[in-house]
């Protein structure tokens, strides 16, 4: 049975559905379709170019030259220069200091005319009184090194000759054997062995062991099996004769054949099917673009 038609306030959440704009428009398709319609039509706004700077009126925006200050009086810079020493000289209650005589100039290297004072003893060019100067003693003298390289020529080297000293044989061995021994004799107890230090999963002799074995334990002596079980005669095939079953033929039900009923719709006192009440529908929401303009 076709359900009724919904009202516009269960579908979109509105007293009545807005009417369309685009109704009864004819469809433009977007393909190969430009950004702006309006830029390609008509004529455009084509510049003038770029002016340069020159001597002539057309480089500047105005018509005329217009300047800054209009009216402002013409002033000589050099003409106020000289009317403020003019008024400067004015407040001297004298004349220009004049010294008595001019500066006096030296006539030669060491000479002290035209210095304030005159010479001094602490730079007087006259030596100082000094003691005689008695050389130092003389080094001791060495014979000179006697020629050789020393290997094979006797009495070339501080001493007389080399002293020799035999080396055993395998004297780095006993060497490191005596250190070893004397080592071992400074130990005391066994190494230190830590049970929380790990290990490998597998050491290098799988058949090594720290702690003794167990003893062996004597295992309880086994039960004998029993033979399996073996039927008398084999299992009897199942074919259209029905010698492998129990009963030569299925047995026969006498119960009718009754069609399940479906249950009824759950329904009111009033006979209507019931239907939930809808729930919040949405409706048309004004885009922040438009907000941003209308504001």
């Amino acid at each position: 049975m076709p359900e009724k038609e919904k009202s516009d306030m269960e579908r979109i959440g509105l007293f009545s559905e807005m009417g369309y704009v685009t109704i009864g428009d004819k469809y433009v398709s977007h393909y190969m379709r430009s950004f702006r319609e309006a830029a390609s039509k008509n004529r455009q706004k084509l510049p003038m170019g770029s002016k340069t700077s020159s001597a002539l009126q057309t480089g500047y925006f105005e018509p005329q030259f217009v300047r800054i200050f209009v009216g402002e009086a013409y002033s000589n810079p050099v003409q106020l220069r000289r009317r403020y020493r003019l008024a400067e000289s004015k407040k001297n209650v004298g004349k220009a200091f004049l010294p008595s005589n001019g500066d006096k100039l030296p006539c030669g290297l060491g000479s002290y005319y035209g210095t304030i004072g005159g010479s001094y003893a602490y730079f007087s060019p006259q030596l100082k009184a000094r003691d005689k100067y008695i050389p130092p003693g003389q080094n001791f003298y060495t014979n000179p090194g006697k020629k050789g390289t020393g290997y094979g020529y006797a009495n070339l080297t501080i001493g007389k000759q080399y002293p020799h000293e035999s080396d055993g044989y395998e004297a780095e061995r006993i060497n490191a054997k005596k250190a070893q021994e004397e080592h071992k004799r400074l130990l005391k107890g066994g190494p230190f062995k830590l049970n929380l230090y790990p290990q490998e999963y597998f050491d290098v002799n799988p058949y090594l062991h720290d702690r003794p074995l167990p003893p062996v334990k004597n295992l309880p002596p086994r039960k004998p099996i029993a033979p399996p079980f073996k039927p008398s005669s084999p299992a009897k095939k199942v074919r259209g004769m029905k010698g492998g079953t129990f009963d030569p033929y299925p047995s026969h039900s006498a119960d009718p054949y009754v069609i399940k009923k479906s249950k009824a719709v759950t329904t009111n006192e009033e006979r209507k099917i019931f239907h939930p009440p809808p729930g919040p529908k949405s409706r048309p929401v004004t885009s922040i673009i438009t907000l941003n303009v209308t504001r």
